[in-house]
């Protein structure tokens, strides 16, 4: 009995023993797969073909148990990062396909995961957007020929994005009309706040804002019915600013802006974050509040952002501010790249420039009551056709009181009528006292009723 209990004891330590190097078997190929990583970081610098090559061997390592899937996944990012980094997009796509048959082997909620971080990486691509949705395209396919319908959705999602960022309206409307259905009738509360912003995006696009705001409304409604990530909030307050926007309410704005300022910042998405501080600043000028601007800039998270975009906003507050057309001309032409692959700030700054135009214009033709559009032309210094063209233009819109006369090519300015309240008065008077009659034949016909 006692040599059966020794045998017993002895078998439980050998099993024991193995469990412990087994588990730290797996520790250590995990943990020198790690240390391979940083090597071949490293090595990005100096040999991005070898780095390249190393990194597919890791991905290609035999994994039956899943013991290394987060050194494999860990591994796809870097190399999708470098691909991203040398702009070599279509090894990039060719990549991503390769790495198929991987997706295969994991769980279909990491594929998801991953292949959303690829394609993140894949926008970080400058126009790449075409081949972005041909690859969403060829996925979507795979998809449906895998019966990965939970991704397939998402990869719609994203083509419907892409073909936003192309001015497919139409195409990127249709799909998403499709998708919202789809998505409804499995109740992924998520993903339905994700395609109603982007169907807010493409009504607003198309200029239909009631439509962008009801969209926007369902994204909100399924998101209070969830627990909604801070950056997806953050989505939903950017889109709220813009509609604000769009509609002149700039302070309303300003406090989604800075919501969703928030949200990116505390989700280290700093490319967003940059983008709510921009809008920032641009609301806070429209509103003719350049000090909180400059105060905006040189505050802690201004200097963490700072670069060549916040500059260009700075150059533009600068100009509104000494009311020069001329240094805007300027600071457009400088930072045209920065200021013009941004759809809202170049509205916002078309305005700007218009309005500033018209207010400059107002203060030269003040003291004339006629005077040649050559010498206004002079006097601002631009083009005799332009300046013509906004004057009539203003005289249209009904914000200069004058004509412009083409046979001797002078602005004749006429002097403010006051208002004559006589007449609007005699029209009240003549109203409230058809609603005393009506109210007396009404009363007179229940008497002798």
């Amino acid at each position: 009995g006692i040599s059966r209990e020794i045998h017993s004891a002895t078998a439980a330590g050998s099993f024991a023993n193995m469990m412990e190097v087994e588990v730290e078997h797996k520790e250590s190929k995990g943990e020198l797969l790690q240390k391979k990583l940083e090597d071949i970081r490293a090595l990005e610098e100096t040999d991005v073909e070898e780095a390249i090559k190393r990194y597919k061997a890791i991905i290609a390592l035999v994994d039956e148990d899943g013991e290394i899937v987060a050194e494999k996944t860990a591994a796809i990012y870097a190399l999708g990062e470098l691909y991203a980094q040398k702009g070599r997009h279509q090894d990039l796509r060719n990549f991503i396909v390769d790495t198929r048959p991987f997706f295969s082997t994991i769980a279909k909620a990491k594929t998801a995961k991953i292949l959303k971080e690829l394609l993140n990486i894949f926008g970080r691509i400058p126009e790449t957007e075409k081949l972005q949705a041909e690859f969403c395209k060829d996925t979507i396919l795979w998809c449906e020929k895998e019966g990965r319908s939970f991704l397939k959705q998402r990869v719609q999602a994203r083509l419907a994005s892409l073909l936003l960022g192309m001015q497919q309206y139409k195409d990127a409307l249709a799909l998403i009309n499709k998708l919202v259905k789809d998505v409804k009738k499995i109740d992924d509360k998520i993903l339905l706040v994700e395609i109603s912003i982007i169907e807010s995006r493409i009504h607003l696009a198309l200029k239909n804002v009631p439509k962008a705001k009801g969209s926007l409304t369902a994204a909100r409604s399924a998101a209070n019915a969830i627990y909604c990530p801070p950056s997806l909030q953050a989505e939903i307050d950017i889109q709220s600013g813009v509609l604000c926007s769009e509609e002149g309410d700039y302070k309303t704005a300003y406090s989604y802006f800075f919501e969703g300022f928030e949200g990116f910042d505390s989700s280290k998405n700093v490319v967003k974050a940059a983008q709510c501080l921009k809008y920032m600043l641009m609301v806070k000028i429209m509103t003719n509040q350049s000090a909180d601007v400059y105060n905006l800039i040189n505050t802690k998270v201004g200097v963490k952002y700072a670069g060549t975009e916040i500059e260009a906003i700075k150059a533009i507050a600068d100009a509104h501010k000494k009311r020069s057309i001329h240094k805007f001309a300027d600071v457009k032409e400088k930072y045209a790249n920065e200021l013009s692959k941004d759809w809202f700030i170049s509205a916002h700054l078309d305005a700007l420039q218009d309005n500033l135009l018209v207010q400059n214009l107002l203060r030269i033709i003040e003291p004339f009551s006629r005077v040649e559009i050559t010498h206004v032309a002079s006097l601002i210094d631009l083009p005799r056709a332009q300046v013509e063209a906004k004057l009539s233009e203003m005289v249209l819109e009904k914000k200069l009181n004058g004509i412009l006369d083409q046979g001797s090519g002078d602005l004749i300015v006429f002097d403010e009528v006051p208002e004559d309240k006589t007449f609007k008065a005699g029209l009240e008077t003549l109203a409230e006292l058809n609603n005393v009659v009506d109210k007396l034949y009404a009363k007179a016909r229940r008497a002798v009723a």
